[in-house]
């Protein structure tokens, strides 16, 4: 869902509201899913499929971003612990941390899916100075080390993205 409304708080002020992630058939009680990222298993970040790619209108400057993000991750291993987080990105292939590497602990629960959520206000930054148009959003997991098990994640459509943004 795209919503794009002026604010009536400061001229030229105008707003780019997104729900990017887990589109899909409908469900009797509104949470979807992305498609599961299956097989994260290593040392290194592996990326959700569900990539969100935020356009805003030409002319137009970022001065505020906000982020609600939420990933259901889970392990094959009771014992595995996972690591996740979310990143943005000006050209879809260096990316800027959103939030700090973040760590669910092991356990009989992380067999199941846990939601992970992140949200608040970012200030552009690094690989992300949202001077691109598009600009690109995912969420990523990982192993701590050399996994005994594999680790699984996919975005919730709760998510949203919300540009400020003004004319120039």
């Amino acid at each position: 869902m795209v919503m794009n409304r002026a604010s009536a708080s400061a001229p030229n002020l105008n707003e780019l509201l997104e729900h990017p992630f887990g589109k899909g058939s409908l469900t009797t009680d509104g949470i979807q899913y992305a498609a599961e990222t299956t097989g994260a298993g290593s040392a290194a970040y592996v990326a959700t499929p569900d990539l969100a790619t935020i356009y805003r209108p030409v002319g137009t400057r970022i001065t505020e971003i906000e982020f609600g993000l939420t990933q259901a991750i889970k392990s094959s291993n009771s014992v595995e612990t996972m690591l996740w987080k979310f990143q943005a990105s000006d050209d879809n292939s260096a990316w800027q941390d959103l939030i700090d590497e973040q760590t669910a602990a092991s356990g009989a629960a992380a067999t199941g899916y846990l939601d992970k959520t992140a949200l608040g206000r970012f200030t552009p930054t690094g690989n992300f100075a949202g001077t691109a148009n598009p600009f690109y959003v995912r969420g990523v997991i990982k192993a701590p080390a050399a996994a005994s098990g594999t680790l699984s994640a996919k975005m919730k459509n709760s998510g949203y993205i919300l540009v400020k943004h003004k004319n120039w």
